[in-house]
């Protein structure tokens, strides 16, 4: 199974400057790939587009053949993902964690049963204003994680954690997603903690076909 881009533009309107402009990769089932660019380079817009968010202007993503979106006919969600920087405005603040959790459809026993060093139990009767930005992001994660993707993306998802907290959460998540098989497409401005987590590593600018002309 692979998650893939094929030449893929995007821009918010017809006459808007392109934010992608013809990009190109392929993450596999189980592989870690790191792709690498300052901020505001796109990374972030082609997130979305690779988890089904955002439609392309032009080309295609796919897994497996088929555009990431939910089978609603089987009740599977989506296959890719998406994980964003800012773990506090992906959850609800009237929520307890247990309940943030449960809303994959994840049963009780399940979330109970979740890896102590991902989610510890502690966390789950609290609410986010409880509990910390690292742990947040932890929730997050699990919460991916318990929809049983194939594929997570993970934009600059360790950005505000200092380098303790960071490492602690990459090495959860590292331990999970092997476990599982899942692909993983990490972004991230900082090249030594890609170049520590990721199998390989791509440079966002050498994606960009049409980077330099500027149209397709």
């Amino acid at each position: 199974m692979t998650l893939e881009a094929r030449d893929v533009w995007f821009r918010y309107g017809p006459r808007d400057p392109w934010v992608v402009r013809g990009v190109s990769l392929a993450v596999a089932a189980g592989e870690v790939v790191g792709l690498h660019g300052p901020s505001g380079a796109g990374k972030s817009t082609l997130a979305r587009l690779l988890a089904g968010m955002a439609a392309p202007s032009r080309g295609q993503v796919t897994v497996d053949g088929h555009p990431p979106r939910p089978n609603r006919r089987e009740r599977r969600p989506n296959p890719v993902q998406l994980v964003f920087q800012h773990a506090e405005l992906a959850v609800d603040p009237l929520w307890k964690v247990r309940a943030t959790l449960a809303e994959t459809g994840a049963p009780d026993e399940v979330i109970a049963a979740l890896d102590p060093e991902l989610v510890p139990p502690r966390l789950l009767d609290r609410f986010p204003h409880e509990i910390s930005g690292g742990e947040a992001q932890r929730v997050t994660l699990a919460r991916a994680l318990l929809a049983r993707p194939r594929f997570l993306v993970a934009d600059e998802i360790t950005a505000n954690l200092d380098a303790i907290t960071q490492a602690g959460l990459w090495h959860s998540l590292l331990a999970a997603v092997r476990a599982e098989g899942i692909g993983v497409l990490a972004i991230s401005h900082d090249r030594p903690l890609l170049d520590a987590v990721a199998d390989r590593v791509l440079d966002f600018a050498d994606l960009s076909r049409g980077a330099r002309a500027g149209t397709p």
